[in-house]
């Protein structure tokens, strides 16, 4: 099975269920935020665990094809950033998120972009 496919199939369903999750518990969702971005504990272990997984996927998949391989290619980049400027600039990841926390419509849209990347890539993976 190409790696793509793999990946595919591990982010994909992982991916729709986030989204899910936070479509359907949005004012949860909110607050769960709040509480996570008060704790340096958790930024420091999230980037503890963002950053290897964003590594690991860019070793064996960084494709920069234009078509729908390059999802993955971007998680990929965007959990090693994540991870590394957690664990570097933990104020600044704090600050950033308090501001984005404050737009009502934050849960709606990050939901709906988590559910339909994950919706892309579920149906390259499983087709």
């Amino acid at each position: 099975m190409p790696i793509s496919i793999f990946l595919a199939k591990l982010i994909g369903p992982t991916m729709i269920v986030i989204g899910l999750a936070v479509l359907i518990n949005q004012e949860d969702f909110r607050k769960l935020s709040g509480e996570f971005i008060s704790s340096r504990a958790l930024l420091f272990l999230s980037g503890l665990v963002m950053l290897p997984a964003g590594i690991a996927i860019l070793i064996v998949h960084n494709v920069w094809r234009l078509d729908w391989r390059v999802l993955i290619t971007i998680m990929g980049w965007l959990l090693t950033v994540g991870g590394a400027v957690r664990l570097l600039a933990p104020r600044f990841v704090t600050d950033r998120a308090t501001h984005v926390l404050k737009h009502p419509q934050m849960p709606l849209i990050a939901g709906i972009i988590w559910a339909t990347v994950g919706f892309v890539l579920f149906f390259y993976g499983y087709r």
